[in-house]
């Protein structure tokens, strides 16, 4: 992970608001371990693209993967110059003034360059470690895939070698200002996300009960559900 000392990485330091950012490896892994979407930017003949994917962080490497025949994946694994970043909303921050409402927020940018992982049982590793950083235990209840799947996928991987991370966390800017006087509320409305209820797929045979990596995500979400609650009513106990 590179730091902020050398040239390089002025490409990625914070200048607005530099106190909100951070550049140590717990920090950007923290924050894409969050995440489950990722936008990728680079430029195909002089025009520039941002296109959302899915990733996952394995290590000290972001993995994304597509069809091996779209224009990014080809794009990208000839080591394009390619930006990926992560943004986690988790409030809304109202203050009194206009000008001093904001968010608070997780987010992560990373330069760099991306390259296929081409052989055929490494890049099956790879799609298996991907599956499971997003569900843990899916992997061993699926069907893997075939030989010809593997060659019509691309995946990509990109060192987590020169990143930024910057985050906010805290309640509107303006309690000591003269705007503190007003007869206006501010505050943080926190914003949650949670796994919904399973929905079987219309197709799914009767009798075919929920497979254990999807009965340890739904328990894990409730529990989050119930912490968040939690922590809402401690923060705001004037809500209960």
């Amino acid at each position: 992970m590179t730091t902020t000392t050398n040239d390089t990485s002025r490409r990625i330091r914070i200048r607005r608001v530099p106190k909100n950012g951070r550049y140590d490896q717990q920090s950007i892994y923290r924050v894409l371990d969050r995440g489950r979407v990722a936008h990728v930017s680079f430029v195909s003949d002089d025009q520039p693209y941002c296109i959302p994917t899915l990733y996952a962080r394995v290590g000290n490497q972001v993995l994304i993967h597509g069809s091996a025949a779209s224009r990014m994946t080809r794009l990208l694994a000839s080591g394009a110059p390619a930006c990926l970043t992560v943004t986690m909303l988790d409030g809304l921050v109202l203050a009194r003034s206009a000008f001093e409402h904001s968010a608070n927020y997780d987010s992560v940018v990373l330069l760099g360059r991306f390259h296929a992982i081409s052989v055929p049982e490494e890049k099956r590793a790879a799609l298996e470690q991907f599956m499971e950083a997003f569900l843990p235990g899916r992997w061993s209840e699926v069907r893997p895939p075939t030989r010809q799947e593997l060659k019509g996928t691309a995946v990509l991987a990109m060192p987590i070698d020169e990143a930024s991370a910057k985050t906010r966390g805290r309640p509107p800017d303006d309690d000591s200002s003269p705007d503190a006087e007003l007869d206006t509320w501010a505050g943080v409305i926190s914003i949650h996300t949670s796994f919904g209820t399973p929905e079987p797929s219309p197709g799914l045979r009767p009798g075919i009960s929920l497979a254990p990596s999807v009965k340890e995500l739904v328990r894990r979400g409730v529990a989050r559900r119930d912490q968040a609650a939690a922590a809402d009513e401690v923060s705001h106990p004037e809500r209960s």
